[in-house]
């Protein structure tokens, strides 16, 4: 580590101060533009050379006729009491909102010191003159200062976070789940639910990697001291949805384990997003295999990069639309439907390529009977791909997941009777495949004992979110038949109350189910907790599947090293920084340090 230099007073002849940092780096700022230099320029040459290069003055002055200077939040009162910004000011705001750019951008911090500062410069000399060059150069746009830039506003933006948290009505919603970047570093990601001014929001809660082990126990460590360092009490969560592997996240894991003895009311879900991983492991031993068939052919394909460049050549030769595999890969579910799909349309031209490579997968790929199989498994997997697509939104609650699964599921007898009688509409790749009743009778015999095993599995596992007959008032308080509620049910009242009033009807009519009810706390508060305390636990990980789509921008091979949490939290955060008063503080600290 390069040693820390110390700054001198000697150095305000250059009409230079000093900012000290949280963890007591000293840097020096130019008291002319603002800009403020790493640790590294605290040196006389350096310094000069700026006052030189970008104010063309003559250095000499001292500590004493700078402190007569007069200062600049005088300048700044008397320029606000007319309504005009200052010159500090300005430059201030350009560079918060560059910063800003740069994050939601996913770009590198030195791309406006590199890139776009010269850039700009450039173009204000060409079209605008000398005069506007000038003021444009004192725009601070450094590595560090983009850095420090984008720090403070995720500061702000945590901070109006956590004050929702605090000031919401009911227990919050928690996401979470864990991924792997491309240093091997296990990433933590969460993501929080919320009640703020009559409606549910849904916001970025941190992403911090998990330092040494990934058991169970760290997880639940790292989520525990995250709320508090920020002083909140974690019996502020009403529910956690999670996602990942059964030792770390699963449903009866570890961290689940901790959590409900930590907060017993807690209600724990699991991700509805993968049904993918359950018809796996339903699928009979011939169903599988023709599935690890695919595999293996597309690793010989992907997995070999002469193989894979004769096979793009071979597909633009033969003038195939698909010239590209996807790979397999067990976390990102919906290339699973995907690559069945591609598999089946380009199963011609892939079966004249093993052969042309002399393959020993050629004997298992072109059998009858496979191909009958990857049929059937590349139309079940597009119809689950359809199921988890339809539950891939911001807002998505365990009683309408649910309700997408339960109508899932029972399409499974309709298909069973129609496959019984060599009927296979619901599955168009079979039916075009099926040429004779002996093929036909065959598949259709295992087809039916899969979906049987399939709707059982899925009763079992997503019990989720199913609402008893007296809480279905939740889904609609009008038409529900109000018999069904005892009558020692204090809430019952309420309820009659509610079902009288046209003008509430008619926001139920206009509104999002849980914004309604959100709508109802002034006038109906039980009523609207009781609904939305079953409305407000996430069903799926979806916002973090985003988030770590994000991550892929951040760690690169070029960003390896790169601290990634402030820089995530502004480029995801539906939050918009408090840039007038993050200035405000700013100026106010640059005034403390002269």
């Amino acid at each position: 580590m390069s040693k820390k230099r110390k700054w001198d007073d000697d150095y305000v002849r250059y009409w230079f101060t000093c900012t000290t940092e949280v963890d007591g780096t000293q840097r020096p700022q130019c008291v002319l533009c603002n800009s403020v230099f790493s640790n590294a320029d605290l040196r006389p040459s350096k310094l000069s050379d700026h006052f030189n290069r970008q104010h063309g003055g003559v250095a000499g002055h001292d500590l004493n006729s700078l402190k007569h200077m007069p200062t600049p939040s005088d300048q700044n009162e008397t320029l606000k009491a007319f309504g005009v910004a200052s010159h500090e000011d300005t430059l201030l705001q350009a560079s918060y909102q560059f910063a800003y750019l740069c994050a939601k951008e996913k770009n590198p911090h030195t791309v406006a010191e590199k890139l776009v500062k010269p850039c700009a410069l450039e173009i204000a000399q060409i079209v605008l003159g000398p005069d506007a060059q000038k003021k444009l150069q004192q725009v601070p746009l450094s590595d560090d200062v983009i850095h420090s830039r984008i720090h403070e506003m995720s500061q702000d933006i945590l901070q109006q976070v956590l004050e929702d948290i605090k000031a919401s009505p009911l227990k919050v919603g928690i996401q979470l789940a864990e991924t792997t970047d491309m240093d091997d570093c296990t990433q933590l990601m969460a993501f929080v639910r919320y009640i703020k001014e009559r409606e549910i929001v849904e916001e970025f809660l941190f992403c911090e990697p998990l330092q040494l082990s990934m058991k169970g126990i760290d997880v639940f460590n790292l989520f525990r001291d995250f709320f508090l360092k920020h002083k909140i009490a974690l019996d502020v969560c009403g529910s956690v949805c999670t996602d990942g592997a059964s030792s770390m996240l699963g449903e009866n894991s570890e961290f689940v384990a901790y959590v409900k003895k930590e907060i017993p009311h807690i209600v724990v879900t699991h991700c509805l997003l993968n049904p993918h991983a359950l018809v796996i492991k339903t699928l009979p031993t011939k169903l599988r295999d023709a599935l690890f068939t695919v595999v293996r052919v597309i690793n010989f394909i992907k997995g070999r990069a002469p193989n894979h460049r004769l096979f793009q050549a071979f597909f633009e030769e033969i003038g195939i639309e698909y010239s590209v595999l996807l790979f397999h890969t067990e976390m990102r579910w919906l290339s699973r439907g995907q690559i069945l799909s591609h598999i089946f349309e380009m199963y011609e031209e892939i079966n004249q390529f093993l052969h042309h490579k002399s393959s020993n997968l050629v004997d298992g790929f072109e059998n009858k009977e496979f191909k009958i199989h990857l049929a059937y498994l590349a139309d079940l997997f597009k119809h689950l791909n359809e199921l988890s697509a339809s539950m891939q939104r911001t807002g998505m609650n365990t009683v309408s997941a649910r309700e997408k699964l339960s109508a899932f599921v029972r399409k499974f007898p309709f298909w069973q009777k129609r496959i019984e009688k060599r009927n296979f509409t619901n599955f168009p790749f079979l039916e075009e495949i099926i040429v004779s009743d002996n093929e036909g009778v065959f598949i259709a015999a295992e087809i039916t004992l899969h979906l049987q095993q399939l709707s059982n599995f899925f009763h079992g596992y997503f019990s989720i979110g199913e609402l008893n007959e007296a809480s279905k008032w939740i889904l609609d308080p009008f038409l529900f038949n109000i018999d069904f509620v005892d009558d020692s049910y204090l809430m019952k009242n309420d309820l009659a109350e509610l079902r009288a009033s046209g003008q509430i009807l008619m926001e139920f009519e206009t509104m999002k189910l849980e914004d309604f009810w959100c709508a109802q706390f002034t006038a109906f508060p039980n009523l609207a907790k009781t609904a939305l305390e079953i409305l407000m636990p996430f069903a799926t990980t979806y916002l973090c599947e985003l988030g770590f789509s994000s991550l892929l921008h951040f760690k690169t091979k070029s960003r390896s090293c790169f601290n990634l949490s402030d820089d995530i939290r502004v480029a995801i955060s539906k939050k918009v920084p408090r840039f007038s008063d993050i200035i405000e503080q700013k100026l106010q600290l640059q005034q403390k340090s002269l």
